[in-house]
């Protein structure tokens, strides 16, 4: 016969507030160890390279010559702006996205050693790869400038959101990515299966085409996805001149929430993290 003290207990809310509240301290007390593994990460990742940084700059370009080709010259598709505008904005958020998520998912099972021998938070290796992902971005963002004055494109207030649409778009990168770190420890399909879902993902945002002009079932699912949302932003924030539309609200909520539940779960398993490497 089941009892009643056989049932699963549920974790109370202060429980919760506390364990939120020990994750915040701690990476503040632990922040130059987050300060010295970005760094690692940064120097490991171009080293040995002859264009260093210039390779985050490079590939989004290549892209964009691609891609205005195959949507300008075969699909003949009007996007309202010069297609390498909007092909490299959309391409510049999504790569720091993919290449964040990319170096996280595999950000636990890479650094055993670190893992099992020293303790300090463990989230810090995928905040790690976001970060560096993040100077990339920013690197990046000057051929962008630099296309803007070449097609002349107006700029404004709204430009003054710009830091509010890369919190947003950090906060749900992160999220996504302490997930798939951890999934990835657990259980190491996980990185293969990524890789596919990435590419799938890529083309249900509006990285290369509206994705609002997909009508029925598909095109309302397709609305549902916080990443084009956060990449509309951008482009109304750096392109239009234009105050972004209540979808960045949604995703910066969506992305909240996603991270306290994403951190919450990283933290409550970190004790078995150990004997899964």
């Amino acid at each position: 016969m089941q009892t009643a003290s056989s049932a699963p207990q549920a974790i109370p809310a202060t429980s919760v507030l506390a364990d939120l509240r020990e994750m915040v301290v701690e990476q503040f007390e632990y922040r130059e160890v987050l300060r010295q593994m970005t760094l690692r990460d940064l120097t490991l990742r171009y080293k040995q390279t002859v264009m260093g940084f210039g390779w985050a700059v490079l590939m989004p370009l290549v892209n964009t010559a691609v891609f205005s080709v195959i949507f300008t010259r075969v699909a003949r598709l009007d996007v309202g702006m010069p297609y390498p505008l909007y092909a490299f904005c959309g391409l510049l958020a999504w790569n720091f996205f993919a290449s964040a998520l990319r170096f996280s998912v595999t950000s636990l099972t890479s650094n055993q050693i670190l893992v099992s021998k020293i303790y300090f938070p463990r989230e810090i290796f995928p905040i790690s790869a976001v970060l560096v992902a993040v100077v990339d971005f920013a690197v990046a963002l000057l051929p962008l400038a630099a296309l803007m004055l070449y097609y002349r494109v107006p700029v404004g207030a709204p430009l003054l959101l710009l830091p509010v649409v890369v919190l947003v778009h950090v906060i749900f990168t992160t999220a996504i990515g302490l997930l798939l770190a951890m999934g990835n420890l657990f259980y190491r399909d996980v990185k293969y299966l990524f890789e596919v879902a990435i590419t799938m993902w890529m083309f249900a945002t509006s990285v290369l085409y509206p994705v609002q002009r997909v009508g029925g079932r598909i095109g309302a699912l397709l609305g549902l996805n916080p990443m084009t949302g956060i990449i509309d932003a951008y482009r109304s924030v750096l392109l239009l001149n234009a105050w972004p539309s209540p979808t960045l609200a949604a995703a910066a909520l969506v992305s909240t929430l996603l991270l306290a539940i994403a951190w919450f779960a990283f933290h409550r398993s970190e004790f078995a993290f150990a004997e899964h490497l």
